[in-house]
């Protein structure tokens, strides 16, 4: 393996032990990170789809040993998110719009991870309809299935800012939504003959962010300022984001 290669392994490692603390997958910073150094699109996606998985298996068992699942509440975004996920996979777009889009959504990601970080909780929660929550989660799946993330990024600081339910059942809602938009995702890519392996590398990574989310989920890592690794990751995918977007519209390098 390549000396390159050998720090991506080592880099997702510490993006799942981070993002596994905080209740996410981290796909925005995989598909971040192998933007910087590989050109297919197809491989980008399928590697973060399936480190996604690979990431919050062992959360969501956790959440759901502890109580967080409320499946009646968690469906209704899962139901449609899911074929959204599928169908958005198959999203046929160039390696330049893809690219686009991606940049965007990181951008978009970015963002909405500082709002979750600065945001202070309020205590009173609201009561929305189905057809919101089936709406918000429709929409959010079909763009994870697009460029390649489990969306839970997107999902927990608007839900949050919506003051849907305590942090604690976001998170799990979280994680249960990424993993099934995840493996939807790989669905669609694998019918829409996109699926890419380069098992050499993808194994490699696959072992190292199961094992940085094994150990995250489980520490509380008190030696790391959770806000502060949110923000610095924010920071990243935020850099990233703008770069792809004006590489690939003003063909412009950062």
């Amino acid at each position: 393996m390549a000396a390159p290669e050998v720090l991506i392994v080592v880099a997702f490692f510490l993006i799942a032990l981070f993002y596994s603390s905080i209740g996410f997958g981290g796909g925005s910073s995989y598909l971040a990170l192998l933007s910087l150094f590989y050109a297919n699109f197809e491989f980008i996606r399928t590697t973060a789809l399936v480190c996604n998985v690979a990431v919050v298996l062992g959360s969501v068992v956790l959440f759901y040993q502890k109580g967080y699942f409320d499946w009646r509440r968690f469906l209704p975004f899962v139901v449609v998110s899911v074929p959204a996920a599928f169908f958005g996979a198959q999203f046929q777009l160039s390696q330049r719009g893809f690219f686009i889009v991606l940049g965007l959504a990181l951008i978009f990601s970015a963002f909405v991870l500082l709002i979750k970080t600065m945001l202070q909780r309020q205590a009173a929660q609201k009561k929305y309809t189905s057809a919101t929550t089936t709406a918000l989660g429709g929409s959010v799946g079909f763009l994870s299935g697009m460029v390649g993330i489990g969306g839970g990024i997107f999902l927990s600081p608007v839900l949050n800012l919506m003051r849907w339910d305590e942090p604690r059942k976001i998170a799990a809602l979280a994680s249960f939504f990424i993993l099934a938009n995840s493996v939807s995702g790989l669905g669609g890519l694998f019918v829409s003959g996109s699926l890419h392996l380069d098992l050499p590398l993808q194994l490699a990574l696959i072992a190292a962010v199961f094992a940085g989310g094994q150990l995250g989920v489980r520490l509380t890592l008190g030696l790391l300022n959770p806000d502060i690794v949110k923000s610095l990751t924010a920071v990243l995918v935020l850099y990233v984001g703008l770069r792809l977007v004006i590489l690939h519209t003003l063909g412009i390098h950062i």
